[in-house]
């Protein structure tokens, strides 16, 4: 007879087409993944996958069970999920997806807050995933920043983020301090990598209405937006950060806001989930938590009050 912790530990290596990686998602070991997949090939007597140093491949039986194993599994989720909803107790283990500035400063400062009010439940926080495929990856919940792109996935807007234009005082001794958008130019720009050869672009609007996007070269680039506030404030120029990363160090004058008459775009914050499932209480819990705690309020009041 089939197990379904088998088909969950083959659909989760058939997904990131891995065993080691399958494991460190799943937190098995390694060699429990190798012998639940033996033992499901073994029960159906057909190879699954073709091991390679590198990687996993997916044989055409592999294929064809895991299109039909991942819809069984989200299947049994929701029937988990609803029975569990007869219990008024959130609890069990929620996996939750977020950027890394999101977890270091805001999910780590109120994620005690939440477990210590809700006793019964285990957190498992997964940082920079950014594949919104959240049942493939058996997230519960994930933490988007800006615009959403078109999927079959629930979004509740959790708030909307300032974000600002930065330097240190250490820098701007040096280097002076921008009176205008023309004297950015003489100044270096930390900035994350885009996606092709062109610079990221700075779009900044005034209160007559006038936007100016500024587009220069940068002279630091890093993919870690923890990176780029260390960078930032240890003076290795000047970058934008949203404001539950700064409101601390504008106050404290660690670092000094540029520009203030000219805003940029502000950011859009989501808590997402799969439209498939019904919300589990612990979910629920969460998500109400992220919305109407004392905590996150402040949250986005620092972020409201920090311009």
């Amino acid at each position: 007879m089939l197990d379904l912790n088998d088909l969950r530990i083959f659909e989760k290596v058939a997904s990131l087409r891995s065993f080691a990686a399958a494991a460190r998602a799943l937190e098995l070991p390694k060699s429990s993944v190798s012998r639940s997949v033996a033992r499901l090939e073994a029960e159906l007597g057909t190879r699954l996958l073709q091991r390679t140093t590198r990687q996993a491949v997916l044989t055409e039986a592999g294929m064809l069970l895991k299109s039909r194993c991942a819809e069984m599994l989200t299947r049994i989720g929701e029937a988990v999920d609803l029975v569990s909803g007869f219990s008024a107790t959130p609890r069990g283990r929620l996996r939750i997806s977020a950027g890394i500035g999101f977890s270091v400063h805001v999910l780590g400062s109120v994620l005690p807050q939440f477990l210590e009010h809700n006793p019964g439940i285990e957190v498992s926080l997964r940082i920079g995933t950014r594949s919104m495929d959240l049942v493939a990856d058996g997230i519960d919940v994930a933490i988007h920043m800006g615009p959403l792109p078109d999927s079959q996935l629930i979004a509740g807007r959790l708030g909307i983020m300032q974000r600002y234009l930065c330097a240190a005082p250490s820098y701007l001794e040096r280097r002076g301090t921008p009176h205008t958008l023309d004297d950015l130019r003489d100044h270096d720009r930390i900035e994350t990598p885009s996606d092709d050869q062109r610079p990221r672009a700075w779009l900044f609007c005034n209160e007559g209405g006038q936007t100016v996007r500024f587009e220069e070269k940068p002279r630091l680039t890093s993919n870690d937006a923890v990176t780029i506030h260390r960078l930032i404030l240890n003076g290795g120029g000047v970058g934008v950060l949203s404001a539950f990363v700064c409101a601390s160090d504008l106050k404290d004058g660690r670092l000094v806001r540029l520009l203030p008459q000219w805003k940029m775009p502000s950011l859009e914050v989501s808590v997402v989930y799969p439209s498939s499932r019904a919300l589990s209480p612990t979910v629920r819990a969460f998500i109400d938590f992220l919305k109407d705690s004392p905590e996150m309020k402040n949250v986005w009041r620092n972020g409201d009050q920090s311009g």
